[in-house]
């Protein structure tokens, strides 16, 4: 009786922990959190000055007192530390006044990662308060979260494209029965937009400037009657600022690396599936979800290369989050696809 209670007092937390964006999901009020996995620090007084959007307004403009960190690099942690006072923050901003019994929490993780990088997920989350922690893959909590029918014994293919990972799988029977991860995603474009403008404009952008014209400008396909946008940056050979026109085409050129990466991945998923799944998934389609499968025209380019129907989630930013939810409010039902 009394466990029972405290499992009532109790606040369940779904936790999508990504490269770019952290997003919390709890059972009485859903998404709750939707910000940038970015912490501020005061180096002197070794002190947390600001966590998510706040943080990000300070990316490439702190003074040398403030260190603005990204704690996680790939889709796994790289600070262990600063993920710890992140989760923290957000678990402590998710759940507002007293807290009587420490919250269970569901979290999603890259196909890919290690045991060693599995443990950390985990020990950032207890050590932030959490009581126990309960991993799933994020293509399956993509999938669960676009109502694909898991349990059935049908190939369904998901692609998740987030801000480290680009994860690729094909799921059946509430398990995953082929998965490519490559740690090229949205941080990758970001990346190949500076060096692409640096090598052909000598110009050096922020990270902020590159995320900006990617969203602006960045496609897959050619895009017609698509806008020019002017750029302001940092000449390098000069070091005064400087504003250059950039096209459609540009950025295009810019992304071509990372969308082959991410073809690469899916075609090597298709190699490996059995000839049974691979009837599925040319009956089924691919489903996209993460913030990548926003990149204009990239799910008609999936599709003209891999001859499959190519879809993107209605909702392609919640995804994960949604499923990753939906196995926390039920994890008697969905018990088969938790990995620890």
């Amino acid at each position: 009786m009394l466990q029972r209670l405290f499992r009532f007092l109790a606040k369940d937390i779904a936790m999508d922990l990504g490269t770019a964006n952290t997003l919390l999901y709890t059972r009485a009020d859903g998404i709750v959190i939707n910000e940038p996995s970015v912490v501020a620090i005061d180096v002197h007084k070794n002190t947390v000055l600001a966590v998510g959007a706040g943080a990000k307004e300070f990316l490439g403009r702190a003074p040398q007192r403030i260190r603005v960190v990204r704690p996680m690099k790939d889709g796994v942690i790289a600070d262990f530390d600063v993920t710890r006072e992140m989760i923290s923050y957000f678990v402590s901003k998710a759940i507002s006044g007293l807290r009587l019994v420490k919250p269970s929490m569901v979290i999603c993780i890259p196909t890919g990662i290690t045991q060693v990088e599995k443990k950390a997920v985990v020990d950032s989350a207890i050590l932030a308060g959490a009581a126990d922690v309960a991993l799933v893959e994020e293509p399956m909590a993509a999938a669960l979260g676009a109502d694909l029918p898991i349990h059935e014994p049908l190939g369904n293919m998901v692609l998740d494209i987030g801000g480290g990972t680009s994860e690729v799988a094909v799921i059946t029977l509430s398990g995953v029965a082929n998965a490519q991860s490559v740690r090229v995603a949205g941080d990758a474009m970001n990346a190949a937009v500076q060096r692409y403008m640096r090598d052909v404009f000598r110009m050096e952008l922020g990270d902020n400037t590159a995320e900006n014209v990617k969203k602006i400008l960045g496609c897959a396909v050619p895009m017609p009657n698509a806008p020019s946008l002017e750029v302001s940056g940092k000449d390098i050979v000069q070091g005064t600022p400087s504003v250059v026109t950039v096209s459609e085409g540009h950025i295009r050129e810019a992304l071509r690396e990372p969308v082959q990466a991410i073809l690469h991945a899916v075609l090597r998923t298709l190699e490996k599936t059995q000839p049974e799944l691979s009837a599925d998934i040319y009956r089924n389609g691919m489903l996209m979800a993460g913030g990548g499968s926003l990149l204009k025209g990239l799910d008609k380019f999936l599709s003209r290369e891999t001859r499959l129907k190519v879809f993107v989630d209605k909702e392609p930013l919640t995804t994960v989050l949604r499923g990753t939810a939906r196995a926390m409010l039920d994890r008697r039902m969905y018990r088969n696809i938790f990995i620890n």
